[in-house]
């Protein structure tokens, strides 16, 4: 009896962990600043009083296996919060209307101060394998907000609520 060589079959490479299917597949996402719009805009009743743009110093989407753990992260700047810095953290990601909508819970903070709960509502525009364009709005009481962040709007522009539009390309760099 002889012994044969046979030649060994090449295993194509495992796939990715799949993520869930309403997100990109698993990865570091990022918002390049030129790919990222964020409007600050102050309101009483159905006029608006202050329309700004801020600066992205910071966007960033991590979609991981597991749905809970997904984080999306926003770290603002510009001239109308005064050299302060306003920042937003997710804590939860859900999908709503079978992945044309998200949810993403989470806390809001300006500076260093205590967070305050939010909850940033995203319309999926488009999504790819390694691309996520959204466009969501994050609405929250005046009052309150001053309260808990020290968020001050100039005394002539007035306002009850404040809403903060946000636009983003997120790419996976890899």
């Amino acid at each position: 009896m002889t012994t044969k060589a046979l030649p060994a079959a090449a295993l194509p490479p495992p796939p990715p962990p799949a993520g869930p299917d309403w997100l990109p597949r698993p990865g570091a996402y990022t918002a390049a600043p030129d790919r990222c719009i964020v409007e600050l805009t102050g309101r009483i009743g159905p006029l608006v009083t202050l329309r700004r743009r801020l600066v992205a110093a910071d966007a960033s989407l991590t979609v991981t296996p597991e749905p809970e753990h997904c984080a999306l992260s926003l770290e603002l700047t510009g001239r109308p919060l005064h050299g302060a810095r306003f920042t937003f953290v997710s804590t939860a990601i859900a999908s709503e209307d079978h992945g044309s909508r998200l949810t993403a819970a989470g806390d809001l903070a300006l500076r260093d101060g205590p967070p305050t709960p939010a909850v940033l509502a995203l319309r999926v525009v488009e999504r790819t394998d390694d691309e996520l364009l959204v466009l969501g709005v994050l609405r929250l009481p005046y009052r309150p907000l001053h309260r808990a962040t020290g968020l001050t709007l100039p005394r002539t522009r007035p306002a009850d609520r404040v809403r903060l539009l946000v636009a983003a390309e997120f790419t996976c760099p890899a």
